[in-house]
């Protein structure tokens, strides 16, 4: 790759969008440097993103396709080596991506997601209990209360810990790895601590559930097979898909439910539109999804071979060299103003078209997407119902992102209830 002027990728992810906003103004597709030198090319433009996503000769596997990790240049010390070294169907290509995902499937079904509904209901109510008591001491206005961290954060871990079956003992252990295979600007120290923490705690689970199997999603992997080669997950495979699931059934829905609190919050207008029926929660989902994606950049994937950009509907001229890597830019993307206008960076629940591509697309296309919709279509309404005054308890320039130029929310979100 021939880099002229990369845009370096700040690994704190301290100012997302303006970040963004650099690399769209410098065309569709534009290298940048992520953490440690490693280059890449940042895609933006969301219809050739849609179009890469599904190209076959584009690969997520990097031991096939990065010619970096084949020639020995990526080593465990860098920050995003868990997201490229895993053996899961995130990073999987072709056929074995067909096999992993099948498998996968086979546990991770619709019944099963559909099922969870009456259980998000009563984690929520309960979660919601909790904020109103933290919230009510303090004199007329109440404490303020961190609301990412009494209820966005604890509903999707309590329910992806439910669904996988995770002892209680495990939950703490199992939070503090989560966040920080997150935490982009980690130095080697931490990211080989995490590695081995985060392998520890799958462990004790998966030998939980060997022992005592269970009605829980870890259960029914454990027992997966693929009906075709009769084969299942091998147990490294096992591990990362664990990993995955957690990590992406997690942090995803996470800031979800911050950004969209946020969002509604500084955009009380918003807000009114959906009170006064012009406008449902779904739609507040969607468009959080566009123009707050919980996933900002999602590293990596492979050109198989070279790419002419000009057949994808791309700049003309411009190749991305077999072996090179791609980062899918999907907060740039969201707020692409060739698909969404000269306003894509305004939060507007009204909008006639809210695609956007936060859950990825094609044969990639996050399998736990139903599950985060429908935690945060029980949430949202039941938290604005329950608190009508709810309000940020600091000015909004005060919040501080998540230390991530991949995980998309806030640090802290400081509300009084009202």
């Amino acid at each position: 790759m021939q880099f002229t002027h990369p845009i370096v990728i700040d690994p704190t992810g301290r100012d997302i969008h303006g970040e963004a906003d650099r690399i769209r103004e410098r065309g569709p597709v534009t290298p940048v440097e992520l953490p440690h030198g490693v280059p890449a090319w940042a895609v933006s433009s969301a219809p050739l993103l849609k179009r890469l996503l599904t190209d076959p000769r584009v690969s997520k596997d990097a031991r096939r396709h990065w010619h970096r990790w084949l020639d020995g240049e990526v080593s465990p010390d860098w920050p995003l080596y868990t997201w490229v070294s895993v053996r899961n169907m995130f990073t999987a290509y072709g056929t074995e991506h067909k096999r992993l995902r099948t498998l996968v499937s086979k546990a991770f079904t619709a019944r099963r997601t559909a099922a969870l509904r009456p259980r998000i209901e009563e984690i929520t109510a309960a979660l919601l209990d909790r904020v109103a008591k933290v919230g009510a001491g303090g004199g007329a206005d109440g404490h303020a209360v961190d609301l990412r961290e009494e209820f966005c954060y604890p509903l999707p871990i309590q329910v992806i810990g439910e669904l996988l079956g995770l002892p209680e003992e495990l939950g703490p252990e199992l939070r503090v790895v989560v966040d920080s295979v997150f935490h982009t600007s980690a130095d080697a120290a931490e990211v080989a601590d995490t590695y081995a923490r985060f392998y520890a705690v799958l462990g004790e689970l998966v030998a939980v559930k060997r022992a005592t199997p269970g009605d829980d999603l870890t259960s029914a992997l454990i027992t997966a097979r693929e009906e075709e080669s009769g084969t299942r997950l091998s147990e490294q495979e096992l591990l990362d898909t664990l990993m995955l699931m957690i990590s992406a059934g997690h942090e995803t829905t996470v800031n979800l439910l911050d950004n969209a609190v946020h969002a509604l919050l500084t955009h009380p207008d918003q807000l009114a539109h959906v009170r006064g029926g012009r406008a449902s929660w779904d739609d507040v989902i969607e468009e959080t999804l566009r123009a707050e994606a919980p996933v900002a950049s999602l590293p990596l994937r492979y050109a198989v071979e070279d790419l002419p950009l000009g057949e994808l509907g791309g700049p003309d001229g411009q190749v991305i060299r077999k072996g090179e890597a791609i980062l899918a830019a999907y907060a740039a993307a969201g707020r692409d103003p060739e698909q969404h206008g000269p306003d894509a960076g305004a939060f507007d629940v009204t909008r006639a078209v809210k695609d956007h591509l936060a859950f990825g697309y094609g044969a990639h296309h996050c399998l736990g997407a139903p599950l985060g919709r429908l935690e945060a279509r029980v949430a949202l309404p039941a938290l604005f119902e329950r608190f009508s005054g709810l309000t940020l308890a600091v000015p909004a320039d005060e919040l501080l992102p998540v230390d991530s130029f991949i995980s998309h929310g806030h640090r802290t979100l400081p509300v009084l209830t009202g």
